[in-house]
């Protein structure tokens, strides 16, 4: 069964929620993304991991013309052996559903492609999907609407249907980031609804505590230290150490990793940036993240800058990929502007989020179809 699980991935970025897959036995079979950017940078970082190229390869295409009745992926799909299982990927744009954001929800550019997501699975029906996106989806309550509307939408569409809202601290990723996940499972002749209930209310979503967010939340995390340039503060005692931007920072080694180099460089405001405390990320721009603690979420739009716990300056791409839990050998291009690069890395799901919600998934996937 280990190969015949193939993902079909949309609005797939540079790939961090597509490696996670990859790296708990899912086979990508397509990638398909809009902006060519996102695209080159995901073919580049496959070749830097010696993965190889997606079976059915890469489209640059907007998801909308796979709703066309001559659509390239119908054709695909229709090839497909029997016994292979089809899981749809997707996490759309999501600023028009973040709190953060433009909050236009469906009516929104970025937002009706959520729509047309849901669309598209209900035309091909794969055995499964996977769709992503922010806790403003879940929380905000014009945005609950159209949420519970497609939840719905696929039950009707004899998907068995479970989500949760997620924090990346549960699996070990240094950085406080929430997202809404929904998981489809089309209901076969093989099994009942109600065996497939059954085997669904098992499922731990990769974790074996669900409490380890209060665990968390009662450590004596550092709050702030005053900032010096290349300052030492040894780890404090009683914190959770592969939790913390430090930990992740030598784990893959920054300083000398191909994006180190890859930041901003300030036009203004450098005075401003060197009275900021380490660890003082109480406002909306300009926050100092701490060593020897977690990141808040890796959003470097809407005027969000993150700064370097001990240097004066903002951080580098190698150590945002660090936060996103992405391995040592991946590698944005540098063709690509720092700008999309920020981007693309900001959007992405955390490898090691996804990988042990996956490795869950999978064998679910095969005790279920």
């Amino acid at each position: 069964m280990e190969n015949k699980i193939k993902i079909y991935s949309f609005f797939s970025g540079c790939g961090l929620l597509d490696l996670g897959l990859e790296n708990a036995g899912f086979n990508i079979a397509m990638v398909s993304e809009k902006y060519e950017p996102f695209l080159d940078a995901y073919k580049y970082s496959r070749k830097k991991l010696e993965k190889t190229k997606p079976e059915y390869g890469y489209f640059k295409n907007d998801i909308q013309n796979y709703l066309d009745d001559v659509s390239l992926l119908g054709n695909i799909i229709r090839n497909e052996c029997d016994d292979t299982i089809i899981g749809f990927v997707g996490g759309p744009p999501c600023p028009d559903f973040s709190i953060a954001g433009k909050n236009k929800g469906i009516y929104g550019e970025n937002g009706k492609l959520s729509e047309v997501y849901f669309n598209l699975i209900e035309k091909y029906t794969p055995d499964f999907f996977i769709f992503e996106n922010v806790k403003g989806l879940w929380k905000t309550r014009k945005h609950k609407e159209f949420y519970s509307k497609m939840y719905k939408k696929m039950e009707k569409n004899g998907y068995y249907v479970f989500d949760k809202l997620l924090n990346s601290l549960y699996y070990g990723v240094p950085q406080n980031r929430e997202r809404i996940m929904m998981i489809g499972i089309r209901i076969s002749n093989r099994k009942n609804k109600k065996e497939i209930e059954y085997l669904i209310s098992k499922f731990n979503w990769g974790l074996k505590n669900f409490n380890f967010l209060e665990r968390i939340k009662k450590v004596n995390w550092p709050l702030t230290n005053p900032f010096e340039e290349n300052s030492k503060i040894d780890m404090p005692k009683g914190i959770i150490k592969n939790l913390t931007v430090q930990y992740w920072f030598d784990k893959n080694n920054v300083e000398s990793h191909f994006n180190s180099q890859d930041y901003f460089l300030p036009r203004s405001g450098l005075e401003k940036m060197k009275i900021i405390e380490e660890g003082d990320v109480s406002k909306k721009s300009y926050k100092r993240l701490h060593r020897w603690r977690y990141s808040p979420t890796a959003a470097y739009g809407n005027n969000e800058v993150h700064l370097h716990p001990y240097k004066t300056r903002r951080l580098s791409i190698a150590e945002v990929l660090a936060i996103q839990s992405a391995p040592k050998k991946f590698e944005l291009p540098k063709t690509m502007s720092l700008t999309d690069m920020f981007k693309t890395v900001g959007n992405g799901v955390p490898v090691l989020m996804m990988e042990k919600i996956a490795k869950e998934l999978k064998k679910l996937l095969e005790e279920c179809i």
